[in-house]
């Protein structure tokens, strides 16, 4: 009885050794968590996201896939505008350039508005948006998200009856908001002035 009691305790012993060894030669092989992200989720985080394909891409993704492989010069997305350019030129340690001359135009921020009484309901803007801006149903009337909505113009070409304009988002009262932080935060400990 003694016997069968050792060498289940030796058995179990040898087991949890070779456990401890997998383990330890399974967290040598797996690599290691990247400290930084790869170059094309760093450069796709400071293009707009827009979708907009004025850079001759599909969107902010394929064209950051063309800029980390060298394929694409960094003054192409007029959305980004000359902040946009100069990170892109500091990420990727090139010297800056001014927006292409064959790039469209670099515009002020606007958002897509939709003339409700115009709409027919046909659902081209709804296809065309690349963020899913616009909300609506077949032969129903549609709406733009304007929070949503990135300014690309998408939707303008595939309506029928023209009814979607781009009104320039402004800083009015309506739409300003503060810049945080706006102070320095400090905490007040009781008793003392400051």
């Amino acid at each position: 009885m003694i016997i069968i009691m050792l060498r289940l305790v030796l058995l179990l012993l040898a087991i949890w050794l070779l456990g401890k060894v997998l383990r330890r030669s399974a967290q040598q092989l797996t690599p290691a968590p990247a400290t930084t992200a790869p170059l094309v989720e760093r450069i796709d985080a400071i293009l707009p996201q827009t979708q907009c394909g004025q850079c001759g891409h599909a969107g902010c993704h394929p064209y950051a896939e063309a800029l980390a492989k060298g394929e694409d010069s960094i003054n192409r997305c007029p959305p980004g505008g000359e902040a946009g350019i100069r990170k892109l030129a500091a990420l990727l340690q090139r010297d800056y350039l001014p927006f292409a001359p064959d790039a469209p135009p670099q515009k002020p921020k606007a958002v897509a508005l939709i003339d409700e009484r115009t709409c027919i309901g046909c659902t081209l803007c709804i296809q065309a948006c690349p963020v899913d801006a616009i909300l609506g149903s077949a032969k129903q009337m549609h709406t733009v998200l304007a929070d949503e909505c990135t300014g690309c113009e998408l939707c303008l070409a595939p309506c029928p009856v023209d009814c979607i304009s781009m009104r320039p988002v402004g800083e009015g009262a309506g739409d300003w908001r503060w810049g945080y932080p706006v102070i320095a935060i400090q905490p007040v400990k009781s008793g003392t002035r400051p």
